[in-house]
């Protein structure tokens, strides 16, 4: 961290700037730190660009997909301001080294082991980025952070705002949008990404890792060249361990439909843990040392700096009282000693195994020597609590108004060990907790922090929580003076009942609609997919109207989306919300939250969307 210079701000938003991290083609990098004593980053744009509409204009809608996109793998946006004179971001500041500065200036290339966890720890983020609606573009060894918790994913959708004032994947002074040693051929080409374009880049940076050099060759030996080499050779992995060849040939596979999706490769690759050479765990130690002592001599020794962790940006939690010199110093040693002993037993829900695995098959083997078997981190919760439960906190199991969701994963205590889903009528957040205490018969949870809010920053984070087990299927939930039973629900990524899954449509009636009855349509797709991904899309078309309430030819198309809260009967889902790339500007830009169930109505299958409130149901069959 450099210090900040003379023409720097003092503080953005509500933010108060410690120094810079860096500066680039988008803009400048400042650490800061929030009220509540949070670490972060904000990045600030520079004034070229900010003084583009349409940069603008996507820079903010970047912005709130990632917030959708929440923090799983990647930094999560604490706070924003897209319409001021210098818009900028304020991200999770994350405390580690890049992999292109491990591998390519402190340690060289990875062990195979670490390059599979790597693997599986990318793919679980770009899952969630891609479940979002977007696409990295810019997946590279400098935008991959390597932590005890495992790697998180930096630094996108600023780059595919600068994309869409660029022509023909170049910009203005013809610099390439990207970085040439780790695009997609279809990026190379100039043609529409989609998120396959992120497993190719994924399978260079894996090359790089394990070997210290990318597959195509770098920059140095021409930009054009290497992207020729890109779109039309086969890459160049001398030094590829054998075990990886299989994995990263599936990645960089040049047609598209043949790589494989991010969910896929989560599934099929086991992890390692510890997943970092011990060499590298004492690197991160040190590195979370050295932020420490420079939070504190900015902040003149105070001992400020400490505050709540996950706290947000607008956190009334005052920061903690002021230490002494001697003992701040003391506390950085044994911050730093205790990461490094710590990283073995601490890796978050994200890279969690099965549960089943990594017992005694796991017992006095070798780090990477474990076979198929992944690794499994010690934990204090009991079996009996483990896996998803969910509950109606307002209305009734057949009419809910309000909904929590909880799962609970194995670990440490300290760990944010149990992601949660609370849905209300116009709101649903989600985020993950950490793991207070647990015995036979009661789990404990802390302080929170969100990972996704539809509406985007209406959420702010769950409260303690105590979760006492009833009996096998039953828990009781209590937070502050809020109380309910939860049930065992379903987990996983195909959780969607297989009766729901597919295009329902309704059907216009003539005595409603007249005339015009065919020029109204709406439809419902169901898809597959875990708690958190976007399964309900409902697209509504109707004439226009003129001022006088008659049909102009023309029509208005709305599309809306909705995210899976639940995996109840009724199954679950968010506020809607309006997909912007495919609807018009008179559509509605918010929904209710609702809930889907089937019947049968004059013998055919019937799906009927209730809204999370008093209201009937919109009816839809078989399209």
């Amino acid at each position: 961290m450099e210090p900040l210079n003379p023409e720097d701000p003092v503080s953005i938003g509500p933010f108060r700037l410690l120094g810079r991290l860096g500066a680039g083609g988008m803009g400048r990098v400042f650490l800061a730190r929030s009220a509540g004593g949070r670490t972060v980053a904000v990045k600030v744009v520079h004034t070229e660009l900010a003084a583009q509409d349409e940069f603008r204009r996507r820079f903010a809608r970047e912005v709130a997909s990632l917030e959708r996109v929440g923090g799983t793998g990647t930094a999560p946006v604490l706070g924003s301001d897209t319409a001021a004179e210098a818009p900028w971001v304020a991200v999770g500041y994350v405390p580690g080294p890049s992999l292109r500065i491990v591998v390519g200036d402190e340690f060289g290339p990875l062990p195979a082991v670490t390059v599979r966890t790597l693997a599986s720890g990318l793919a679980r983020a770009l899952t969630h980025v891609h479940a979002a609606g977007l696409v990295h573009r810019d997946l590279k060894p400098s935008n991959v952070l390597l932590t005890f918790d495992g790697p998180r994913i930096i630094d996108f959708g600023i780059a595919r705002a600068v994309e869409t004032i660029t022509d023909g994947g170049l910009t203005s002074t013809g610099a390439v949008v990207g970085s040439p040693g780790f695009m997609s051929p279809e990026q190379v080409r100039g043609e529409k990404l989609t998120p396959a374009s992120d497993i190719f880049c994924l399978g260079a940076v894996l090359v790089y890792a394990a070997t210290g050099h990318s597959p195509f060759g770098t920059a140095d030996s021409g930009v054009h060249a290497t992207m020729f080499r890109i779109a039309h050779d086969e890459p160049d992995l001398t030094d590829l361990p054998a075990e990886l060849a299989g994995l990263v040939r599936a990645c960089l596979a040049k047609d598209p439909a043949a790589r494989p999706s991010a969910a896929e490769l989560v599934e099929t690759i086991t992890v390692a843990d510890p997943w970092l050479p011990a060499e590298v765990l004492a690197r991160l130690g040190r590195h979370a040392a050295r932020v420490l002592e420079a939070e504190a001599t900015t902040a003149g020794g105070s001992g400020a700096t400490g505050g709540t962790a996950g706290a947000r940006a607008d956190d009334p939690t005052p920061p903690p009282a002021p230490k002494a010199p001697e003992r701040r110093r003391g506390a950085l040693v044994a911050v730093a000693t205790a990461l490094v002993v710590a990283a073995a037993a601490t890796l978050t829900y994200v890279f969690w195994p099965d549960p089943t695995k990594g017992l005694d098959d796991q017992k006095n083997r070798a780090r990477g020597q474990t076979g198929d078997v992944s690794a499994r981190p010690s934990g204090i919760v009991p079996a009996a609590f483990l896996g998803a439960w969910e509950g109606v906190q307002r209305g009734s199991a057949d009419h809910p108004r309000e909904t929590s969701r909880i799962e609970i994963g194995q670990g440490a205590a300290g760990a944010k060990a149990a992601v949660y889903v609370q849905v209300s009528e116009e709101r649903l957040c989600m985020g993950r907790s950490r793991l207070v205490s647990a015995d036979e018969d009661k789990v404990v949870l802390g302080e929170s922090d969100v990972t996704t809010s539809v509406p985007a920053q209406r959420c702010t984070p769950a409260a303690h929580q105590t979760l006492t087990l009833r009996s096998p299927d039953v828990l009781e939930w209590t937070s502050g003076a809020a109380k309910t039973t939860f049930r065992k629900a379903r987990t996983g990524t195909n959780i969607v009942p297989t009766q729901l899954v597919g295009r329902w449509k309704m059907e216009n009636d003539r005595l409603i609609y007249g005339d015009n009855a065919e020029r109204y349509s709406d439809e419902v797709t169901i898809t597959q997919g875990p708690v958190g991904a976007t399964v309900y899309r409902r697209v509504h078309v109707y004439p226009r109207l003129d001022d006088e309430g008659n049909p102009r030819p023309d029509s208005v198309s709305c599309t809306f989306t909705a995210i899976l809260a639940g995996s109840g009967t009724p199954l679950v889902v968010g506020p809607g919300t309006t997909d912007p790339d495919a609807s018009d500007r008179d559509c509605e830009r918010a929904g209710y939250a609702g809930y889907l169930t089937i019947d049968r109505f004059k013998g055919r299958e019937r799906l009927l969307v209730f809204p999370m409130l008093d209201g009937e149901p919109g009816e839809y069959y078989r399209g």
